[in-house]
């Protein structure tokens, strides 16, 4: 059977941003990619969260205390830049195949028969 751990436990503490709300109004966090609920947090909240719960596919957390701006850690870097078709479009186009080759039929000819 495909059994895994949750990468977090009880009773541990992260640094985390809530990146949405729930459909409950609890703000969801990811650590390590496994979801947790944190109550009483709006989206963008930079909070210290203390595992309260954990169960197979998700946890609860509670604020321990929330993180100032100096103290939030460092943005991700995004991996792919958002490229607009008009940025595109000023692009100079780039020849597919290198113009001082010269196109000759003889493709083939001189490779000797068996």
């Amino acid at each position: 059977m495909n059994e895994r751990t949750a990468p977090v436990k009880e009773g541990e503490q992260y640094e985390v941003h809530i990146d949405s709300v729930g459909g409950k109004g609890d703000g969801i966090a990811r650590v390590k990619g496994f979801v947790l609920f944190v109550p009483n947090t709006k989206e963008n909240d930079f909070v210290m969260v203390k595992v309260t719960k954990v169960l197979e596919k998700v946890g609860f957390a509670e604020v321990v205390k929330q993180l100032e701006k100096k103290d939030r850690p460092a943005p991700r870097q995004k991996r792919f830049e958002t490229v607009s078709k008009e940025s595109l479009e000023r692009v100079p186009e780039k020849p597919m195949y290198d113009e001082n080759i010269e196109d000759t039929d003889d493709f083939g000819e001189d490779l000797d028969e068996e």
